[in-house]
């Protein structure tokens, strides 16, 4: 435990008395000595005092304008804080105090900077709604004399209707917008150019403000709309009436789909009302001019290609009935035409509606008969894939490690699961004939011969080959068997004259077995 103070000083005077004694210093020296360190002790005691006397005055002056700033944040923020006053020393004071400050401080700055946000940007959007085409430099200046809560809700407030009312204002614009880019879709005009005129802030996205959607913007929009959709609607009536007269000289000289899907584009408004949606470039000058022209060019043609169109019906009516292997005298038809054009007995809108009638007419029997081909392709390809199979079997080395007989293999296999229905194939096609001639009490023709003869004839020709392939296999079956007859009675000596560790099955690593060859005929005609 440390000495005193008291006991220190003791001591010390103690210690000064006997090096005094040895020195024989003078009682008046000493009491002189004793007085100087008397007030140089008072002295130093003295500045100590005035120092801390000082430091309180800064303690309290600290915790007064503590305090008083305190009061005016409460009154600039609208807030009431309690807090314990006069209470314990000054040190316990101002740390009472400096936490609440400190509060009230980060809730000012927090508050200030809010409502200079929040007055940006309705300087902004004021800005924007007035027209202005340059960015506000500074906003307005914030009141640090009111701070409250009140005025930021009032100020967000206003923010929010001018933000409503700028949403309104920019979905309007977006509406136009879209509108025109719409109609620059349909009528083929240049989009941004249409816009720019009205405001660049429209068209250039580069800029750091958004779209202008002041009074004036939005009205010039409306009148743009206005006036494109009036344009539309004009064009689209003129080509509706380009493409009713286009049609009915079409359906008069018969001009080819090919010919006519060139004007698809317009042939289609013909029943559009011109309030629904349309194609792309469907009301462009382009084709607007490209319909006129085509008018015009009809009209020429119309009185040259009647003749013309009626020997394209009819070659249209001999492709029909070739398509479907329907017998037809082209030559004879074409001369018989021509001779009653040449005559003039007979108006040609007529002879155009009576190949008409022989062209509906083929058409129904064509849909009749394509059931029928249909059947007969099939039926060939297996025909064709069966000969292609018969080849592949008398090949010996089918089963050697080539180029592609894998490929081969997978397509035998096929071919058999094909073949094995030929014969419901034949049933079903003679069935079909069969009822079809019943039916128009003629016979079907198929390469200018009757169908079902054709049919009957494989038909009996399948049966001679099965009984011929079941002949051959039973020979086949007794050899095998006089082979094992044969084995089973000299097969014991014939090994006995055998080297030591000689195969008995040498020829079989380079020959097909055969059981395997003779087995895959038979495999094949089974079914």
């Amino acid at each position: 435990m440390p000495p005193s103070s008291t006991t220190t000083c003791t001591s010390l005077l103690q210690e000064l008395q006997i090096i005094w004694n040895e020195i024989g210093e003078s009682f008046n020296e000493r009491d002189k000595m004793l007085l100087e360190l008397e007030q140089e002790c008072l002295d130093i005691y003295n500045k100590k005092v005035e120092k801390t006397r000082k430091y309180r005055a800064e303690l309290q002056g600290t915790l007064a304008q503590a305090e008083a700033e305190i009061a005016s944040l409460m009154s600039a923020l609208g807030e009431n804080v309690s807090f314990p006053r006069k209470e314990g020393s000054l040190k316990e004071q101002i740390s009472t105090v400096k936490p609440v400050l400190e509060d009230l401080l980060m809730k000012k700055d927090l508050r200030w900077k809010e409502l200079s946000e929040t007055l940006s940007q309705i300087t902004e959007i004021s800005s924007n709604i007035a027209g202005n085409d340059y960015p506000v430099s500074s906003g307005p200046e914030v009141d640090d004399s009111d701070l409250t809560q009140r005025k930021l809700d009032e100020l967000r407030a206003h923010l929010q209707d001018l933000r409503n009312e700028k949403a309104v204002r920019l979905q309007k614009v977006n509406s136009y917008v879209n509108a025109v880019h719409e109609l620059s879709e349909i009528m083929s005009f240049d989009f941004s150019k249409a816009l720019s005129n009205v405001h660049k802030s429209l068209t250039d996205h580069t800029k750091a403000h958004s779209k202008s959607i002041s009074n004036d913007t939005l009205a010039r929009l409306t009148e743009l709309v206005e006036s494109l959709k009036k344009e539309k609607h004009q064009r689209l009536l003129k080509l509706q009436g380009l493409g009713r007269t286009m049609q009915e000289l079409w359906n008069l000289m018969e001009t080819p789909m090919d010919e006519r899907r060139r004007f698809d584009d317009f042939t289609s408004l013909l029943s559009v009302p011109a309030d629904d949606a349309l194609k792309k470039g469907c009301l462009s000058l382009e084709i607007v001019r490209e319909a006129e022209d085509e008018v015009k060019r009809l009209n020429a043609l119309k009185s040259s290609k009647m003749k013309e169109l009626v020997f394209k019906k009819q070659r249209e009516l001999e492709e029909i009935c070739r398509g479907v292997q329907m017998d037809v005298n082209s030559d004879s038809a074409r001369q018989s035409l021509a001779d009653l054009i040449d005559s003039g007995a007979c108006d040609l809108s007529d002879i155009l509606a009576s190949i008409d009638d022989q062209i509906e007419k083929a058409k129904e029997e064509a849909l009749s008969r394509k059931e029928i081909l249909d059947k007969v392709d099939k039926w060939r390809q297996a025909k064709d894939e069966e000969k292609w199979l018969d080849d592949y079997e008398k090949d010996e080395n089918r089963f050697s490690a080539v180029r592609g007989a894998h490929k081969n293999l997978k397509r035998a296999e096929k071919a058999r699961s094909l073949i094995s229905k030929i014969p419901a194939m034949l049933d079903g096609l003679t069935t079909k004939v069969k009822a079809w001639e019943k039916e128009r009490g003629v016979p079907f023709l198929c390469d200018k011969q009757p169908l079902l003869q054709t049919l009957e004839d494989d038909i009996v020709m399948r049966a001679q080959r099965e009984e011929e392939k079941r002949h051959f296999r039973e020979q086949k079956r007794l050899q095998g068997q006089l082979a094992t007859e044969k084995e089973a009675k000299y097969g014991s000596k014939s090994a006995k004259k055998k080297p030591l560790g000689q195969s008995l099955n040498t020829d079989n690593v380079t020959k097909t077995p055969i059981g395997r060859r003779i087995g895959t005929t038979p495999g094949r005609s089974g079914g």
